[in-house]
């Protein structure tokens, strides 16, 4: 019996703390569960979704070399540097904020615009070309100071008179020289031809240690593009090139369509000015 009873209150005492045990580890959880609520900031208690922008895509870098542009024609280098002037252009008005906003909404290109994009790489070309045709096979002053010769004047210029070209060049001092040879190539070519020498020419003859002003007019030019470049040869006999220019000679077909652009965009300018003085009068007054 005394065993009996030892057992029951042992049993009593076991089951009594395990009643109490649940409020407790209960109590426990809830204070963990507050203290990691508590840790957790109250920007992620909520999932959020963010959309990103859609990237714009970039146009195609046009990759342009010297000896890429050497194998197109005038139009096809003036068209290849509008392409790639255009797709900077849109490329810059295509950015945008995250909010999708454009940066730049302004930089649209018009008609108007890609028309002055077009001269303007035209001129570049031009440009271009004129100094590429003026590095082939230079030599003496005309290599060492063909820019100064330009920018001070005394470079070789020209006109265009029915057909026939005139050139003109001058020097400020001469030494030791006897006189100049007149030379000319076909454009994009590298042989040059003698056309006229001071040894049968006498206007070409040196005009002694002041120098002066030359002319010689080439009337055995066609249509076409030419190079004219200006030698001088010394009393040694030795020859140096001192300038030299690239000339277009056009048809008469081309010349009237030029002249007819030309008067039609004189019609339009004035058409312009009359438009707006019937529009508004008073001139804004």
């Amino acid at each position: 019996m005394k065993v009996l009873s030892t057992a029951a209150v042992l049993l009593a005492g076991a089951s009594s703390t395990t009643a109490f045990a649940p409020s407790a580890s209960r109590a426990a959880a809830t204070c963990r569960s507050n203290a990691l609520h508590m840790n957790v900031p109250f920007f992620a208690q909520e999932e959020t979704k963010t959309e990103e922008p859609t990237p714009e895509e970039p146009a195609a870098e046009l990759d342009i070399d010297e000896e890429k542009l050497a194998e197109l024609t005038m139009e096809e280098e003036v068209e290849l540097l509008v392409q790639k002037e255009l797709n900077k252009t849109k490329r810059m008005s295509n950015l945008r904020n995250e909010n999708g906003v454009e940066f730049a909404p302004w930089m649209g290109i018009s008609e108007a615009d890609e028309n002055s994009i077009r001269a303007l790489m035209r001129e570049k070309t031009e440009a271009r070309r004129k100094r590429q045709e003026q590095e082939r096979d230079v030599s003496g002053n005309l290599f060492r100071d063909s820019q100064a010769q330009e920018l001070s004047g005394t470079g070789l210029t020209y006109k265009i008179i029915d057909g026939e070209v005139e050139l003109e060049w001058a020097t400020k001092s001469e030494s030791d020289t006897k006189g100049f040879i007149v030379k000319r190539r076909v454009a994009k070519t590298n042989d040059y031809t003698v056309i006229a020498s001071y040894k049968d020419w006498g206007p070409l003859a040196s005009k002694g240690k002041e120098g002066g002003v030359y002319r010689f007019l080439d009337t055995t030019a066609g249509p076409g593009g030419w190079v004219y470049r200006i030698s001088e040869e010394d009393k040694f006999g030795n020859e140096a090139d001192i300038c030299q220019c690239l000339v277009e000679v056009q048809t008469e077909d081309e010349q009237k369509a030029a002249l007819i652009a030309g008067v039609g965009f004189a019609l339009f300018a004035v058409v312009a000015v009359v438009a707006g003085i019937a529009v508004d009068p008073m001139n804004g007054y």
